[in-house]
């Protein structure tokens, strides 16, 4: 019989496939009642996804902001927190990025791309922190203050790209001021793929290691276990709740610089593609984990490159991809009621 670590990993890594698994049969049975055959439409999906060099670039560049985003709902879930405005840190630090870029003309790009990054960063941060602080000091549900704050972040995002902080040269599609092309993030030698990718599985593996294998880490994930405990234990709650809310809502900010520094130039409402919201069925599926958030954002990012294919194939509308993610949720949310329960995954001890 396996032991309870190899049998709580093999259900933590069979459950998700099954909801994903049943996501895919009830995509196709929507797909059905379009009139529209499924196994066409997924082998779209993967050629559209996975297929050849093109289309893994297009879906590693996809994966970048996901794996960020995904983290700001991963580490603070650590500590029993469900922070889901990771899509407000990503715009709030893509508008600072921007801003800091056009600021800083005339320094060294290398010092502009760093200060842009701490810039981002440290908006997304402060602003996950806050919704982190409503609980800890006010008992405000952060769920509901998150989500509050990401319509608050738009809103202010929205006004200063359309108002103070807008270019005058942008007419059509309101924008900050460009940062400058010597601003730009590159990419990987040989590959059409931002830096952003490595900067996100960078960050995964540091949380990772933060998380699993250091005495703050262990100390996190108690205060996620029973908060009450941990005080008793005399663990700095408030603190290490904080501080994972700050590294989760750094991360997104982080996420929103890179969509600024190698992808818009500027600051403008594309930032708003809805990588934040993505972000939290990424978490979900890898149950958290910092490491496993690295392939399910890849192959989230897959799904989602492909909306342009099953458009221009099928007329189908590029939004198609966002019912399958939809589903998936819907799945990944239900099956949490199935671990613990599944008598495949139950190891027992052998008698004496």
């Amino acid at each position: 019989m396996a032991s309870p670590r190899v049998s709580a990993a093999l259900e933590a890594l069979a459950i998700p496939i099954g909801a994903l698994a049943g996501a895919m049969v009830l995509f196709g049975l929507f797909m059905l009642v379009l009139g529209q055959s499924p196994i066409e439409v997924y082998s779209l999906i993967y050629q559209g996804g996975f297929s050849g060099a093109f289309s893994w670039q297009n879906t590693l560049s996809r994966a970048a902001p996901l794996i960020l985003t995904a983290l700001c709902v991963a580490l603070p879930a650590q500590a029993g927190l469900m922070i889901i405005g990771s899509e407000g840190a990503l715009v709030l630090g893509g508008l600072v990025a921007a801003v800091i870029g056009h600021l800083m003309t005339g320094v060294s790009p290398m010092g502009v791309k760093v200060a842009m990054a701490l810039g981002g960063m440290l908006a997304g941060g402060l602003w996950i922190a806050a919704a982190g602080a409503l609980r800890q000091y006010r008992g405000i549900n952060e769920t509901i203050s998150s989500l509050l704050l990401t319509y608050i972040a738009i809103a202010l995002f929205n006004h200063m790209v359309e108002g103070p902080l807008r270019d005058p040269a942008s007419l059509n599609k309101p924008s900050t001021h460009p940062i400058g092309d010597a601003n730009m993030l590159g990419n990987f030698p040989g590959l059409d793929v931002h830096w952003g990718l490595g900067f996100g599985i960078i960050f995964c593996v540091a949380m990772y290691v933060l998380v699993k294998h250091t005495t703050w880490g262990f100390g996190l994930r108690i205060v996620g276990g029973n908060a009450r405990a941990a005080r008793l234990a005399g663990l700095p709650v408030s603190q290490l709740v904080l501080t994972a809310c700050f590294l989760g809502g750094a991360a997104s900010g982080l996420a929103g610089m890179v969509e600024v520094a190698a992808v818009h130039g500027n600051a403008n409402a594309s930032l708003m593609a809805g990588y934040g919201y993505a972000g939290i069925l990424v978490a979900f599926i890898a149950r958290q984990n910092p490491i496993a958030i690295i392939p399910v954002a890849v192959l989230l990012g897959g799904i989602s490159a492909s909306g342009g294919m099953l458009q221009r194939r099928l007329d189908l509308p590029d939004a198609t991809v966002l019912v399958l993610q939809g589903m998936a949720f819907l799945l990944v949310l239900a099956s949490e009621t199935l671990y613990g329960r599944i008598k495949l995954f139950k190891s027992r001890e052998i008698p004496a």
